[in-house]
């Protein structure tokens, strides 16, 4: 694999407006959950229950919920303030715990945050035609 990827539920409008925003913000490939038997090799190194949350896969490692965000957050602002705060975060004992608890916090009120932020996710026949452009 020599891109990154961000895998993540694109049933969901809230995750897929935010699929879309690092989509047209970074170098991030995106793939969503129902696109996945299209990427085997992506699919392998998912973890078992991985439609529980969104993944960062990299050929080093996958980051999995509130660090998979991170991670694409980190690449969307490489030399910004985003990354700098994250950074600096990383610093403190609590903070992963805190990432996680605020990652599932908005994963589990997904349809709220979507009346603010939104997305039709796209049907497979819009995907595989964007794909053959």
């Amino acid at each position: 694999m020599t891109h990154s990827t961000l895998v993540y539920d694109d049933d969901c409008g809230f995750c897929t407006w935010w699929a879309d925003y690092f989509d047209e913000r970074t170098n991030v490939r995106i793939v969503g959950f129902s696109d996945l038997s299209d990427h085997p090799d992506l699919c392998e190194r998912l973890p078992e229950y991985y439609e529980e949350c969104s993944h960062f896969v990299t050929d080093e490692r996958v980051y999995s919920c509130g660090a998979s965000i991170e991670e694409a957050l980190r690449r969307y602002d490489r030399d910004g303030p985003v990354r700098e705060g994250i950074d600096f975060l990383r610093n403190f004992e609590d903070y992963e715990r805190v990432r996680e608890w605020g990652y599932r916090r908005v994963a589990d009120n997904r349809d709220k945050w979507g009346q603010i932020v939104s997305k039709t996710p796209p049907t497979r026949r819009d995907r595989q035609s964007d794909q053959d452009r």
